[in-house]
């Protein structure tokens, strides 16, 4: 009789975590469909932008995280009609003022607001389907969905421009190093062969998208502590902007001392994956040192309770 009793409450538990699954899927089919003209914006913005290429692999990773982390966030499934709520009514409020044209001015700004009332809906489905606590569990992946979501012009301008000015930074010191004469006006150096700019373009902003994406993922698998997190997520973006600083640099040099294509040729256009795997690898070290001491914490912890 126990036996039965197992396998009968078994087969409930398969079929409502299939109906969780069911109606999940459904919640999201159900919102991109009516979101389906901002949706289509986005991706066709997407393609045709360097600097949002990522919003393509970010919901597919969010999947992965949420998978890998499946047994933690889904140990506990409820429905949470309030949470899910709240958030519909969130999503909805942002959806209705963006369209009424309330807020978002321009056709930039409202994509941001739209996609961004998507993702809140996403979420919320979440929140309704599976509960508070699988929502609190899966928070990072959740949050790693705003990534989706275009920066708009005001702050992707500010972004390109500090990454510019770190990147000018850096190569002012390497040239000082390696004693080149040169006049600097801005994001332009004036030597006695040849002038660059570190326009836009030379920013970084596309590897710099991609170091933050990777560098959120290895700090959530590899790193506990919040604070090392942020420690790790900010020193990866200083190392972009001197890997990007030393690439300038050493185009420049080379264009200089060795062969003036060398600012046009392939390890300009093709070099940057080198340069980038050059900055994962100083980031290695950093985050083995940041584990480290967590492995040590987590040592220290367990042998204490042994001695209880």
């Amino acid at each position: 009789m126990s036996q039965l009793t197992d396998s009968q409450s078994g087969r409930a538990a398969a079929q409502g975590e299939g109906r969780r699954a069911f109606l999940m899927a459904g919640w999201l089919a159900a919102t991109t469909a009516l979101f389906w003209a901002p949706v289509r914006g986005v991706l066709a913005y997407a393609s045709e932008n360097d600097d949002a290429s990522h919003i393509f692999i970010i919901p597919i990773l969010a999947a992965g995280v949420l998978y890998l982390d499946r047994e933690r966030v889904f140990r506990r499934v409820s429905f949470d009609e309030l949470a899910g709520s709240v958030l519909v009514a969130l999503g909805a409020a942002i959806a209705v003022v963006t369209w009424r044209g309330q807020i978002g001015a321009g056709t930039g700004e409202q994509l941001t607001l739209y996609t961004l009332a998507l993702v809140i809906l996403w979420i919320a489905g979440f929140a309704l389907f599976v509960g508070r606590s699988a929502l609190y569990e899966g928070r990072f992946a959740l949050l790693f969905l705003f990534l989706t979501v275009p920066l708009p012009e005001f702050l992707l301008s500010r972004a390109i421009y500090w990454l510019q000015a770190g990147s000018a930074a850096v190569v002012a010191v390497l040239f000082d190093a390696v004693d080149l004469p040169y006049l600097r006006s801005g994001f332009v150096f004036h030597t006695a062969h040849l002038n660059i700019e570190i326009a836009q373009e030379c920013s970084g902003i596309r590897s710099s998208m991609a170091v933050l994406i990777l560098a959120l993922l290895a700090a959530h698998f590899y790193l506990r502590s919040g604070w090392k997190q942020a420690v790790f997520v900010a020193c990866s973006l200083f190392v972009m902007i001197i890997k990007n600083g030393v690439r300038i640099a050493v185009l420049t040099i080379l264009a200089i001392h060795v062969d003036p294509s060398f600012l046009f040729g392939r390890l300009h256009r093709d070099g940057g994956v080198v340069f980038f795997l050059l900055g994962l690898a100083l980031l290695v070290p950093i985050l083995w040192l940041l584990a480290r001491g967590e492995r040590k914490i987590a040592s220290a912890a367990a042998e204490a309770l042994k001695t209880q």
